[in-house]
């Protein structure tokens, strides 16, 4: 027995989306049933559909920031009960043996995770994501969203603010730290909030200025332009860490120069272009320079405490099932403050 409910899919790269019927599988044991709230637009989403990734499995419905009500739970299951209010991110399976998920790291499970969506899961099917109706999951990747969240402003967390509350937190992002938060989009907006809410001085570095003031609303202490006339020289050994959340290439030399000795940059942002890294750059002041992939599942939860404790989310815009094209357009143009949430309700 399956269930079937209302999705967006698209049948090819090309395709406009459409309101279709997919199956989800009958819940076994130890799965959990959302009836899904909101879901959120990852730029994720629009690289995988489009193909630009390459392999995408078509049919296919993507989204892996996932808010909603538990509207039905399996024998087995013993986190959460009909009514409970949960997120599901970027997993929905994995091992669960090796040791990175025996670390909490199920994000690096050294059998291969299961993605929400365009990853083959354990039974060989394609996992199809969040936008649609409903989703079972394994309770082991479901995450309780705390009541001080809102559906809407929660989604984006399961992936915009895991993927930056992950680097902060290994990294322990302190009160007092400078840090730098290089671009101010859907990843970038949450980093400034959860650095300023651990009590860093935050400066968003950007092309330009004409974000500066969502940026002072978010909690971040001024906004500098990396166009101005020798800013790589003026800022030099300038912060104790930088997140760079841009998706497009720069040079890893000049934003290394920023750092102070033993400085750290995380990556979270991943240009299709590879870049060089002269290795001079970190030698020198032996700084550090990482990359980060969201993070397991107890720091996930671990995050929506946070987020909630301080009155953290998503600035969002809320959209209906019919709008999804157009809002993929205004992503890639930039056009969008700063996160795009589905409202499901809009599939009836």
């Amino acid at each position: 027995m399956t269930i079937t409910v209302k999705a967006l899919q698209k049948k090819s790269p090309d395709s406009p989306f459409e309101v279709v019927e997919i199956e989800r599988r009958d819940p076994r044991a130890d799965d959990v049933v959302i009836d899904i709230k909101a879901a959120g637009i990852c730029h994720s989403d629009i690289h995988t559909i489009r193909n630009e990734w390459g392999q995408a499995h078509f049919p296919l419905t993507v989204g892996h920031e996932i808010a909603g009500v538990v509207s039905a739970v399996g024998s087995a299951v013993t986190k959460f009960k009909v009514g409970d209010r949960v997120g599901v991110g970027c997993l929905v399976n994995s091992c669960g043996e090796c040791e990175q998920c025996r670390a909490g790291n199920e994000q690096d499970c050294l059998n291969g995770a299961v993605g929400t969506y365009d990853s083959k899961d354990v039974d060989g099917t394609i996992t199809q994501g969040g936008y649609s109706q409903k989703v079972v999951v394994n309770e082991r990747f479901v995450c309780t969203i705390p009541d001080a969240l809102d559906f809407d402003v929660a989604a984006p967390l399961l992936c915009a603010g895991i993927t930056t509350y992950s680097p902060l937190a290994r990294w322990n992002v302190k009160p007092g730290d400078k840090v730098a938060i290089v671009g101010l989009g859907g990843l970038g907006h949450m980093g400034v909030q959860i650095a300023a809410a651990r009590g860093a001085e935050v400066t968003v570095l950007s092309r330009s200025l004409k974000k500066a003031e969502a940026a002072a609303e978010l909690g971040a202490h001024r906004t500098l332009a990396t166009s101005e006339d020798g800013f790589f020289r003026k800022y030099k050994g300038e912060f104790d860490f930088i997140l760079s959340t841009i998706s497009a290439p720069y040079s890893l030399r000049d934003y290394l120069r920023l750092l102070k000795p033993h400085g750290i940059m995380s990556v979270v942002g991943l240009p299709p272009e590879e870049m060089s890294l002269p290795l001079g750059s970190l030698i020198g002041g032996g700084k550090v320079l990482t990359g980060s992939n969201i993070g397991g599942i107890r720091e996930t939860q671990e995050m929506l405490d946070f987020c909630a404790e301080h009155g953290l989310g998503a600035v969002i815009e809320k959209i209906g099932v019919d709008q999804v094209d157009e809002a993929y357009d205004r992503v890639v143009a930039g056009d969008v403050k700063f996160r795009f949430v589905i409202d499901t309700a809009t599939f009836e």
